[in-house]
């Protein structure tokens, strides 16, 4: 078989977040402090919107006080810039890197957060971002896009992340071969990253 591509997750499998502070979560009390009730398509709005917090605020019709956005942002700010790598997750790439094998991410993400995995993988091939492109994991769009970015067909990728929906049962639906990472009961495909990326090398011609 022949590997040309591997897509990563990003927060959860390339990335974590240390005790959140949840801005957006936060942002949608303070609405429905003011009367406007969560809708079940506001998390898929967020994803699939390049938008601030400020703004989305103003699409969804919250009612904040420029103190609380202001207070809001500053909370997202800190928490992006917190944000690490999975030392597996670093450790992997390399490793697929050093061999030729072409790395993206696809991830369903509000936009701010996207500066973080930029930050800590600068270097790969392809970057499918939910708020960039519109649409969402398990969305087949966006599993043939990072294929095409990556120059690779379906077929000869292999994807992971921590999400069986999404990192996949998804991707297998457009012929990716996709793996669910489960660090912390062992109960998925692989219980870390440099596995997989082992995985993927011995099975690589």
């Amino acid at each position: 078989m022949t590997i040309q591509a591997v897509i990563f997750d990003a927060f959860g499998t390339l990335m974590k977040i240390q005790d959140g502070s949840h801005p957006y979560r936060q942002l949608m009390k303070i609405g429905k402090a003011h009367g406007r009730r969560p809708r079940p398509d506001d998390a898929s709005f967020l994803m699939k919107s390049a938008i601030t917090l400020t703004q989305a605020a103003a699409h969804l019709g919250i009612t904040a006080s420029p103190e609380q956005l202001s207070t809001l942002e500053t909370v997202l700010a800190d928490e992006i810039a917190a944000a690490e790598a999975y030392p597996d997750g670093l450790k992997a790439v390399k490793l697929l890197q050093e061999q030729g094998i072409r790395i993206g991410v696809c991830s369903n993400l509000a936009f701010p957060y996207r500066q973080a995995v930029l930050r800590c993988y600068p270097t790969l091939d392809a970057y499918a971002f939910s708020c960039d492109l519109g649409v969402m994991k398990p969305e087949p769009a966006i599993y043939s896009w990072v294929c095409d970015q990556l120059g690779a067909s379906p077929t000869a990728s292999w994807m992971v992340g921590d999400s069986q929906r999404c990192d996949r049962d998804g991707p297998t639906a457009v012929g990716i071969r996709g793996f669910f990472v489960d660090r912390t009961c062992n109960n998925g495909d692989c219980p870390e990253l440099v596995t997989f990326a082992r995985k993927v090398l011995a099975t690589a011609p």
